[in-house]
Parts: structure tokens; sequence; C-alpha cells
């Protein structure tokens, strides 16, 4: 796997989807949403919560599971074995695939909130 899985998670990015308003009891007459996913599939497990972080890096030779952070504070960033890598800041989100080989580096000290679901 290469960075190019490694996805950022905002309004435009991944697939576009629109919940019928079938499935909805509605309250108010505009109601209107639509859902961008970025991955998906069966789940054996989840955990989630709340991680800090110092400077530094790991190496990942499979990363554990399917993971979505938000970076509330600071900076990180993810390479793959190429050298490539995606560098994210407070306010972005994005998803690690399960299986990712690569290096985590907390560029700065840091904080996010992070759901992980193993497959």
């Amino acid at each position: 796997m290469s960075i190019d899985q490694v996805r950022e998670i905002h309004a435009g990015a991944g697939e576009r989807f629109v919940p019928p308003l079938s499935d909805y009891h509605l309250l108010s007459v505009a109601w209107a949403e639509q859902e961008f996913r970025v991955f998906g599939g069966q789940a054996t497990s989840f955990t989630g919560g709340y991680w800090t972080g110092e400077p530094g890096a790991v190496r990942f030779d499979s990363w554990p599971y399917d993971e979505i952070c938000v970076i509330l504070k600071g900076r990180v960033a993810v390479r793959d074995p190429a050298g490539r890598s995606k560098e994210f800041g407070a306010g972005e989100a994005f998803y690690i695939p399960q299986g990712f080989q690569g290096d985590w580096i907390t560029v700065e000290p840091s904080e996010k909130v992070f759901l992980a679901v193993s497959r």
C-alpha cells in the first residue's frame, strides 16, 4: 500500500451518498444531507478515544486497523516506504487503512480524537 491509500476526510472526498428521506421521521421540511464515504466494510471490533503525542516517529509493518483521525492540536505526518508523505494539522481529518505500511511522525506536540476499526 502507498500513501495514496491514506485519505483525507472532508466534503467532496470519497463516495457521495444521499440517504433516502424514507429512512427518517422528518421533523422539518427543509431537511437535506449528504455523506462522503471514505471507507467501509465488515468490522470485527472497534475502539476509539483521545490521543496525545510528542515529536517522534514509529514504523508500522502493517497498520493494525482502519483508523480515522481528527487532529485537534499540532501536526502529524504519515509516510509510506517510498518516502511519500501526507501531513495533517489541527482541524483536519484523515483515514489510514488496515495493513498500511509506513511511518507515523508526530511533527509537534499533538492531540487527536480517533476511531479504530478492525476487519
